[in-house]
């Protein structure tokens, strides 16, 4: 569903947000609107324009009472002048009669947040006037416990986390989605909490069920949004099963081809698939290769491209790249060849392909003399990144998929960066972490590809330790010596160690993105890479057939510090090979 579709849905609704204080409801609301093109209204503005005075006013010269009153009043208006964003104050739930106007109304997203994240938010803030006195922390605590329940009774839950506010706005715009599904006329009355203390056997038979929480388990879309050509990235566990769905909705009548590899149908992914697009009466074929990067060159692309021709696929068919980079790729560069360009749906199921690979149009085989010489820019039509199939994978795999994952905090966002720090753990272990550093990630590559399609600008960046690392791997023979992500760690513990020997970036910064590297269980020294490898004239000799070679000018993604990568171009070939000799 596209952002106009949900607009289309909502009618004369609203998307209400809820929650304590200092859940984010202002900021999240903001953007929300903006990504909607819908108008944004803070009720606690309108109040405050209405009385002419603010919050803490109000209360100080007529009692929380008279403000409750005032504040039922202003949500009922807003909601009778929807559709809208709308950021409700932190007590605005707790009356029977808004909940119920907003059941009529609006759709209501209750943004949760723990008490340390509300704690961090608010201690600063002296505009919360039931905060103003005595201990924050222990007022929060009650007020979370009072009230608690009742947000719970909201159309759709969201957790409020340490992370950037975009990625709360697309899991808001995904739980809605589902929602407006589920539930396309909104008329439940939440003026009483559903369950057995409030309804009777009679009633409860006929109860609606109540919508997932969105904690632990959740689900997020992002949006790339290239001019004439978006697509969605459907990220979160079970989008496998749900195939034949997605592949319908997106084009009723074509036949489907799916690519992969051995040990993707060994994981049962594939059976997956086929059941879900047969459940939905879809004509498919499935054409296997054998896994690893060797598949990724000429016999590979011939192997593909004649099984497509042969299972009839036409242009509006579709091509299904179901693995990791390496199917991706290949299928991709495969989809874009076929009959002058077939559409391709991207559903990876490694780390490394759901954040990195699968998003951006990339596709492309090795040559003898380099990874990724040949190839095209072709856009999938849609990416359903399912984490479940993560849980098949060998630890060895989701590391080498984290060092994806962190090289967008170290190329420009230093504050993902930080939280990666702390979370790494849960995002390698399979925690609600993944789901949330999935989306990060691809949040952070749709925006550099809209900007930049075709590489000619900042997308470079996402090359960071790249150079080195496509080095390394060719130096490798592209073998299970050295995985695609364990070469990009190296590489970029290398680019930052250059950067620093360049006099570009503070050596503490250099000790922190290694370290950290190495706690994540990643190679950063070409000594980690087992068995032998060309000598360090070898190694300049395949960094100079790298696609960032201009006219014979080397070309590298350095480091002015975490999160501040740029491009610099006409490295010195001497100083690259000096520091290589010191590294090996």
């Amino acid at each position: 569903m596209t952002p106009a579709d949900m607009v289309h849905r909502l009618g004369r609704r609203s998307i209400v947000l809820v929650g304590m204080p200092g859940a984010g409801k202002s900021s999240v609301g903001r953007r929300l609107a903006k990504r909607l093109d819908l108008p944004f209204v803070d009720a606690d503005e309108e109040i405050e324009r209405a009385a002419c005075m603010s919050i803490p006013e109000i209360f100080a010269r007529r009692g929380e009472v008279e403000f409750r009153e005032g504040e039922k009043r202003v949500v009922a208006r807003l909601l009778q002048s929807g559709p809208s964003v709308l950021a409700t104050g932190g007590g605005a739930f707790m009356n029977g009669e808004t909940r119920d106007a907003v059941a009529r109304q609006g759709v209501s997203v209750w943004l949760r947040a723990d008490l340390h994240t509300l704690l961090k938010r608010v201690k600063k803030r002296t505009d919360r006037p039931l905060l103003a006195q005595g201990d924050p922390a222990a007022k929060l605590a009650t007020l979370l416990q009072q009230r608690g329940d009742t947000y719970a009774l909201a159309d759709v839950i969201v957790d409020s986390r340490d992370v950037v506010h975009e990625m709360v706005v697309e899991e808001v715009i995904g739980a809605v989605h589902r929602h407006l599904i589920q539930y396309p006329e909104g008329t439940r009355s939440m003026s009483a909490p559903l369950g057995p203390a409030s309804l009777g056997p009679a009633d409860l038979a006929h109860a609606e069920p109540e919508p997932l929480p969105m904690g632990d388990i959740t689900r997020s879309t992002v949006r790339v949004d290239l001019a004439g050509r978006p697509y969605d990235i459907y990220i979160g566990p079970g989008l496998l099963a749900e195939a034949g769905t997605h592949v319908t909705a997106l084009r009723k009548g074509a036949r489907v081809a799916i690519v992969t590899d051995a040990n993707v149908v060994a994981a049962g992914h594939l059976k997956t698939v086929q059941e879900s697009l047969s459940a939905a009466g879809i004509d498919h074929t499935a054409i296997v290769v054998e896994p690893g990067e060797k598949t990724k060159g000429w016999p590979g692309l011939q192997q593909v491209v004649e099984g497509l021709i042969s299972a009839r696929i036409e242009r509006r068919d579709l091509v299904l790249a179901l693995g990791g980079g390496v199917v991706g790729d290949l299928a991709g560069f495969a989809a874009s060849v076929l009959r002058r360009g077939v559409d391709v749906v991207q559903a990876p199921t490694t780390l490394l392909s759901q954040v990195d690979s699968s998003v951006g149009g990339k596709t492309g085989i090795n040559s003898p003399q380099g990874k990724n010489l040949v190839g095209a820019f072709h856009q999938p039509v849609l990416v359903l990144a399912d984490t479940a199939a993560l849980d098949t994978l060998p630890v060895r795999e989701v590391r080498a998929g984290y060092a994806e994952v962190v090289k967008y905090g170290l190329l420009g966002d230093r504050a993902l960066f930080e939280t990666l720090e702390r979370d790494f753990a849960g995002v390698i272990g399979g925690g609600p972490e993944r789901i949330s550093a999935v989306a990060a990630s691809c949040m952070a590559k749709a925006a550099i590809v809209a900007r930049d399609e075709k590489e000619t600008g900042d997308r470079a960046l996402l090359n960071l330790g790249h150079t080195f690392g496509h080095a390394l791997e060719a130096g490798a023979g592209y073998s299970s010596r050295l995985l695609h992500g364990e070469g990009v760690a190296i590489g970029m513990a290398l680019a930052f160690a250059f950067s620093a020997r360049l006099g570009l970036c503070p050596g503490q910064d250099v000790t922190r993105a290694v370290r950290h590297l190495e706690a994540a269980g990643l190679p950063t020294r070409i000594s980690d890479v087992p068995g032998e490898l060309p000598d360090t004239d070898g190694l300049m000799a395949l960094i100079a057939q790298d696609k960032k070679v201009s006219r014979g000018a080397l070309t590298f993604i350095l480091v002015r510090g975490i999160g501040e990568a740029f491009v610099a171009k006409d490295v010195n070939p001497d100083e690259v090979r000096s520091f290589l000799a010191e590294m090996r």
